[in-house]
């Protein structure tokens, strides 16, 4: 298992003759406040992870520890490094620099005891001149640093002189929050910053009241520490170290948040971030040179950068590349994810190399189009508004994905092989896009370059949630260092879909604060930094990509990259009653409607919406004690940090009314579980809240698809969420173990790019039952729809005409077409009519389609009564178990299990891998068998510790397994 933190080292390597010395790695201490913990320690790391390999405390995230630990983030922790007798004081090597990656977050710097700096931004890089401090340092070299307390030091910021009192409204400082207390004064990571309210106000309730004060998914962990690679450069006159690359790659006259001109050549800009001393002789001047290769290593082109500009620090050249000479990149399903190796070379005298620095580029234009809808699409039934949809390579697409969170609270621990998985999982899905959702942190290089390989499209987002932000200087100066190092940073990889100024902010505003006459100051503290501060550090260094203030917007009124405020908000400004205009985020825990498409909100783009479910029993098993694998056991009631929205009270008691959300839908819709054996009843109630997190997820998913081809002409889909970072109640689809529930593959079957859906309109109508199928391929397809009616022991139904049919189907590019619409009253006559039992009736649908030389399957059910009504019957499921592998291979070794349902109709077939000895995934599970069909499952190993032991342990359940004792 690789730690992908080292590839530091690509950015570092790119500058020759100069010394770099590596400081992370072991050699460093952990010392706390009083002196009483000393351990060793590692950078990159936090003080949770060394306190954890020193024994001094347990897993952070095992049982009650998240909040029995709450004195860690309490204390102020320091560390300190090994000698650095690497370091050279003297001769020719006259500067020195120690650059850090990642501080976290409040952090007192010395060497040789004396002071370096201090900073106070998790999520910017820090450089120090240390030259005159080396220079008079009479002993061996050593770094200390010393991170103060997050929870303390926001405390008393709120209190500073630059805190305003509008500032600590709702979920900043207010004594009646209960969640993310203080978080506007420090630049963090949210997701972790949690029970500061309580460690203030009254420490001795920390352990009983801080599991409130995180988000309502993650544990309540302060982390601090040098999350990120420290090293020194040393120069000598005329070297320089390149610390940060921009590259921007655009069509000629492209301009952000506009669709640009496709037949345009690309432009190559490059600006270079460095530190030190160019060459400096009269009448030359530094040049600047691009060598691009593709992936098997042949050169394509090398060309010399015009128009070379340089200031403090930063040198800029472009050129132009014709289209023809390049290929174009894609995300998922929609074309090659073709990447280039891109070498800027900067060169003295005579063309000698001074220094360069290697990325990885794709060529590809990538828009978030808000403009009006216009008379053409007026008048093909699109709704009058504005648009809400990406544009790749000049092509409109659908979204089609989920929200991406913190792969783990502490963020050192997260490896490449954890981020490949997630990344191969959500490609094989049929996704191609996450949103990264603003608190947590900004993804590092390597996590995009999964991205780009992948063809998973990254909207990424200023790390602003749902607070008031500090508008003083000296916050504003941090904003701005913070937004344009990490704009310059990123802006290389191909996967970069959009920079959005932070979740939901617009929202709140508009909730709470807005007025279009006579704003106030949060509105005022809103627009300085999200519609002033962040766009310009976006276009000041990039023409392509575009930018938004908040997750959820309702576009722009007008664009004017001159002004102060490039943006022009619509806000609620309008053109009527039945014109749309933003994206949509929205949830609903009440069981009565989960599946009443009424309920769902109409809008052009879904960015967020979700359910909660358990986490299996055996992601489970790695968090808490065999004694506490039973609902409602200590851990699990911790555990589930989902309280009902706007409820007070006893924290286990809200702690249990929020997983009674889950348990309430599990009694509406599914036969519910009742096993004698207690490990096993939990088994099946975990399992069983997934099911119908599943169903409710792929039926809003279906619903928001199906809106391509309707007035909203709706264009994404993106779930909340894809995945988890603790064994937890939460919304993900994968778990912390990156074991997948239910919902992974329910998704992964309605993201196919054909789809058929029957949508059942709860309020009547003359139409209440629609069949739809879907498409979001770029071409238009052609098929057939077949319907049949059957009952659950699989013989047919005679309902009439309605029986069974089946009708031809067109369907164009990124569209949705109506097969026919059912009228549920005429249905219920017909069984009626046919002494049928509505509640043992089932509508089994399937589409085949061809488009360009694909054909296209997909297969669906609708049932007119719940599962916790209908008239199961036993399936007989027989699974058939492979003796060997099916295949080896460098991407794993696969296995075909074979499952029948020779007796009667099968729902929501699951294949259970029932150890933690084994890590991989199927090619699909949770889904339906007809009486009589066989289906071959493939399951990809990544890791096994069984040595293939695990499959003679794998079991087939569905849910008449609910029904069992």
């Amino acid at each position: 298992m690789r730690w992908s933190w080292a590839s530091f080292a690509v950015l570092v390597a790119s500058s020759s003759a100069q010394l770099v010395t590596d400081l992370t790695g072991s050699g460093w201490t952990l010392r706390s406040q009083n002196g009483s913990i000393s351990v060793p320690a590692s950078v990159p790391s936090q003080q949770y992870i060394d306190l954890y390999r020193a024994h001094v405390i347990g897993d952070p995230l095992y049982g009650l520890n998240n909040t029995d630990q709450s004195w860690v983030p309490l204390q102020n922790w320091t560390y300190t490094s090994r000698a650095l007798t690497d370091l050279q004081l003297s001769g020719l090597l006259t500067s020195t620099y120690l650059v850090f990656q990642g501080l976290d977050t409040f952090a007192h710097i010395t060497l040789c005891n004396q002071v370096v700096g201090d900073t106070n931004n998790m999520f910017r890089q820090y450089i120090f001149d240390v030259s005159s401090i080396l220079r008079s340092c009479y002993t061996t070299p050593q770094l200390a640093i010393n991170f103060g307390s997050a929870v303390n030091i926001t405390h008393a910021l709120s209190a500073g002189p630059d805190a305003d009192p509008d500032d600590n409204f709702a979920d900043s400082c207010s004594t009646t929050s209960s969640e993310f207390s203080c978080k506007p004064y420090a630049r963090k990571e949210q997701s972790d910053f949690g029970c500061a309210l309580f460690f203030v106000l009254d420490p001795t309730f920390v352990t009983h009241l801080a599991r409130s004060s995180s988000w309502d998914w993650a544990p309540s962990l302060v982390p601090a520490g040098p999350w990120q690679p420290i090293y020194a450069v040393q120069l000598i006159p005329g070297e320089v170290h390149i610390n940060n690359a921009l590259i921007d790659i655009y069509r000629k006259g492209q301009q952000n948040n506009l669709p640009p001109d496709q037949s345009q050549p690309w432009v190559f800009n490059a600006s270079l971030d460095f530190f030190g001393t160019l060459p400096s002789i009269p009448g030359f001047n530094v040049g600047m040179s691009l060598s691009l290769t593709d992936a098997n290593g042949k050169h394509i082109l090398t060309q010399s950068l015009g128009g070379i500009t340089k200031s403090a620090g930063t040198i800029t050249g472009s050129t132009s590349i014709a289209a023809s000479a390049v290929q174009l990149w894609w995300p998922n399903e929609m074309g090659a994810q073709t990447l280039y190796t891109a070498t800027i070379t900067l060169t003295g005298l005579l063309g000698v190399p001074i220094t360069s620095v290697t990325k990885s580029v794709g060529f590809r234009t990538i828009v978030l189009n808000l403009s009006p809808v216009s008379d053409a699409e007026l008048a093909l039934g699109v709704a009058p508004g504005a648009h809400w949809h990406f544009e790749v390579n000049g092509q409109p697409f659908y979204a089609k994905g989920a929200n991406f969170v913190p792969p783990d609270p502490l963020w050192p621990r997260v490896n490449d092989t954890k981020i490949e998985q997630l990344f191969d999982l959500a490609k094989a899905s049929h996704m191609n896009m996450f949103r990264v959702w603003a608190s947590g942190a900004y993804l590092p290089d390597w996590i995009y370059d999964a991205a780009d390989r992948t063809g998973i499209l990254l909207w990424s987002e200023f790390e602003f949630s749902d607070a008031e932000y500090p508008n003083a200087t000296s916050y504003l100066q941090n904003y701005e260092a913070e937004a344009y190092y990490n704009t310059r940073r990123v802006n290389h990889h191909p996967s970069l879909a959009l920079w959005a100024g932070g979740n939901e902010l617009e929202a709140i505003i508009l909730f709470f604060f807005f007025s279009a006459d006579a704003p106030g100051a949060i509105q005022k503290q809103y627009e300085q930094i999200f519609l002033g501060v962040l766009p310009k550090c976006v276009y000041a260094n990039s023409k392509s990509i575009s930018y938004i203030p908040s997750s959820t917007y309702h576009g722009w009124l007008k664009l004017d990259f001159e002004s102060t405020m490039p943006q022009v908000p619509r806000y609620l400004n309008t053109s009527g009653a039945d014109a749309l205009y933003a994206d949509t985020d929205a949830y609903n825990y009440d069981a009565n409607t989960l599946f009443d498409i009424t309920s769902y909100p109409i809008g052009r783009f879904a960015d967020e919406f979700g359910f909660h479910s358990m986490p299996s029993s055996l992601t489970w098993e790695t968090a808490a004690a065999p004694s506490e694998l039973f609902y409602p056991s200590e851990t699990v009631i911790n555990h589930n940090r989902h309280t009902p929205f706007g409820a007070t009270g006893d924290q286990d008691a809200l702690s249990l009314a929020g997983i009674q959300e889950m348990t309430a839908a599990v009694q509406m819709y599914l036969p519910v579980p009742a096993k004698t054996d207690r490990a096993a009843n939990f088994t099946a109630w975990c399992w069983s809240t997934q099911v119908v997190q599943a169903d409710d997820i792929a039926h809003q998913i279906a619903f928001y698809r199906r809106g391509s081809g309707m007035r909203e002409r709706q264009m994404g889909a993106l779930y909340w969420m894809f995945n988890d970072l603790w064994a937890a109640p939460t919304w993900a689809a994968v778990e912390s173990t990156n074991r997948q529930k239910v919902l992974y593959y329910a998704a992964k079957d309605i993201f196919s790019p054909v789809i058929v859906n029957a949508y059942y309109n709860a309020s009547g109508g003359t139409s209440d039952l629609q069949i739809w199928v879907t498409s979001d391929l770029f071409t238009s397809v052609s098929g057939t729809v077949s319907y049949s009616w059957v009952n659950y022991a699989g013989a047919a139904i005679t309902v009439g005409n309605l029986s069974a049919g089946s009708t031809s189907v067109s369907i164009g590019t990124v569209n949705a077409t109506q097969v026919t619409a059912l009228h549920y009253a005429d249905l219920n006559s017909a069984l009626v009519a046919n002494s049928v039992d509505g509640k043992d009736a089932l509508l089994q649908l399937s589409v085949t389609a061809k488009a360009g030389g694909t054909t296209y399957t997909h297969n669906a059910v609708f049932h007119p009564a719940t599962l916790a009504q209908a008239a199961l019957r036993d399936p007989g499921l027989a699974l058939t178990k492979p003796k060997a592998p099916t295949s080896n291979s460098a991407a794993g070794s696969t296995y075909t299990f074979t499952v029948s349902a020779p007796k009667a109709v099968a729902a929501w077939v699951w294949l259970d891998v029932t150890t933690n000895a084994v890590t991989g995934y199927w090619s699909e599970n949770g889904f339906w068998l007809k009486k009589g069909e066989s289906r071959s499952i493939v399951f990809t190993v990544w890791e096994d510790w069984s040595k293939g032991k695990w499959v003679g342990g794998v079991s087939a359940r569905s849910v008449w397994d609910n029904t069992l004792p």
